[in-house]
């Protein structure tokens, strides 16, 4: 059952840097680390990252399973970040981005034939520090193993650890000697990050200053670091996952659109007309169509899901961030004090992966296209008019609903991969009938 820790917070950095921190959504660069014998996993996480030449602010949200005083997170880190460079952020902003970029349903209504007039409709969103002590004796074992313990920060409701180390086996003794379990697999991972020279960043829950909050749940981690590099460690987010995993990455940015440079980016099917059932289980139709999307990518491909400038869209699924959510989210160019108006400088894009170590071998390269032509996920609902009208252009338009219907459920079952058959028989019980569509041939013969 997963733990009420929705929405925390994991920071991640560039240049093989990251940070991470419980939540809710998707998976990624940092494994968790579990006391005893308790069992966490590393499933889901969501991703921020603010970019603007070499500075970098990362925000991210995990699904985690286990208890609050077990938790805790090892991600690796560009740096010894200082106290002012982490942040405590809030869950409700990440939130609001995924609902502004989430694919959506946009509803049209058929006028009356006889009248041949058109209207649209409304447009549906579907988816919705203080030092901790450190004992003397405590650090002279870590330098033993090659271990340092380069900075501690209580920050909010976490305990802050930097480290820094010169093997990964002597990480790993140093975490295993303070009541840790390191997944099996992790060696190889955290050497390759020893040999670049990155740092450790290790978050526990501070249970007194977690209880002083009154929430039931983790706030979100953030980091702010300068670096040349724009990357994404994912490697660790894989070794204690149980499969596959899903990350969402949004990146804003004032240049434009964001893509991968190591794997293909590839924009997710979009303005295909499905059955109006659909409207009312859009979320299992959703994650359908991304599945069938990612597996014919090879199952290495990254998705582009949303890519539109901050201060509009069309339609709008939520309404846009406020300059305050967006300097929140450590967008620095943006005026506080400038509401909307002030967000017209800052282009979103949506990516979404479903990884293992096995499709993603290699953490994520980002680049900045340049590109700001507006792109989002949509899919069309046509509800058929139903008046009672009997006019010749009436007669005509209702003898042409089941073949549309017909080539409803074919784009829904290429889309989905779900049977065609199965998806008549609901649009029939929504009273939608497809009929066969017949090769041009037997058209003309007819």
């Amino acid at each position: 059952m997963r733990s009420t820790l929705r929405r925390c917070l994991k920071a991640c950095a560039v240049t093989a840097a990251l940070v991470l921190a419980p939540g809710a959504a998707n998976a990624f660069c940092g494994f968790y680390v579990a006391k005893g014998d308790s069992e966490l996993f590393n499933e889901a996480s969501k991703v921020v990252m603010v970019r603007d030449q070499d500075r970098t602010v990362i925000t991210m949200a995990n699904d985690f399973q286990g208890d609050v005083k077990d938790f805790a997170m090892v991600i690796p880190a560009p740096t010894v970040l200082k106290r002012e460079q982490i942040h405590v952020s809030e869950n409700a902003i990440i939130e609001h981005l995924d609902a502004f970029t989430a694919p959506r349903l946009v509803e049209y209504f058929d006028p009356n034939p006889c009248e041949q007039r058109r209207y649209e409709l409304n447009d549906i969103v579907s988816l919705q520090a203080a030092p901790v002590a450190e004992s003397e004796d405590s650090a002279i074992r870590a330098k033993s193993l090659g271990v340092k313990i380069e900075a501690e920060y209580t920050v909010g409701e976490y305990d802050i650890l930097i480290l820094s180390a010169k093997e990964s086996d002597g990480l790993e003794t140093w975490l295993t000697e303070n009541g840790y379990r390191i997944p099996d697999g992790a060696t190889d991972v955290l050497g390759s990050y020893i040999k670049q020279g990155m740092k450790f960043f290790v978050a526990r829950v501070n249970l007194e200053e977690h209880a002083k909050t009154g929430r039931t749940f983790l706030r979100p981690l953030q980091i702010a670091f300068e670096s040349e590099k724009f990357m994404l460690p994912i490697r660790l987010g894989t070794v204690n996952s149980k499969g596959k995993q899903d990350l969402i990455l949004w990146t804003l940015t004032r240049t434009g659109r964001v893509e991968t440079a190591n794997y293909r980016t590839e924009r997710m099917p979009t303005g295909q007309t499905i059955p109006t059932y659909i409207k009312n289980d859009f979320g299992p139709a959703y994650k359908a169509i991304y599945g069938t999307a990612v597996d014919r990518a090879g199952g290495a491909g990254v998705l582009m899901e949303y890519a539109w400038d901050m201060g509009w869209c069309d339609p709008c699924a939520a309404d846009p961030l406020s300059a305050r959510e967006l300097r929140e989210l450590g967008v620095f160019w943006v005026d506080k004090d400038g509401g909307r108006g002030g967000a017209q400088d800052v282009f979103v894009t949506r990516l979404h992966a479903r990884y293992d170590a096995e499709s993603f071998p290699e953490d994520l390269r980002l680049i900045e296209t340049g590109d700001r032509e507006n792109f989002q996920g949509r899919y069309v609902l046509q509800h058929p008019w139903k008046g009672n009208d009997n006019c010749e252009a009436a007669k005509e338009y209702r003898a042409s609903l089941p073949e549309r219907f017909e080539k409803e459920a074919q784009v829904l079952a290429n889309l989905t991969g779900w049977s065609v058959e199965e998806i008549r028989a609901e649009m029939t019980k929504a009273g939608m009938t497809p009929g066969e569509i017949k090769p041009w041939w037997e058209k003309i013969w007819d």
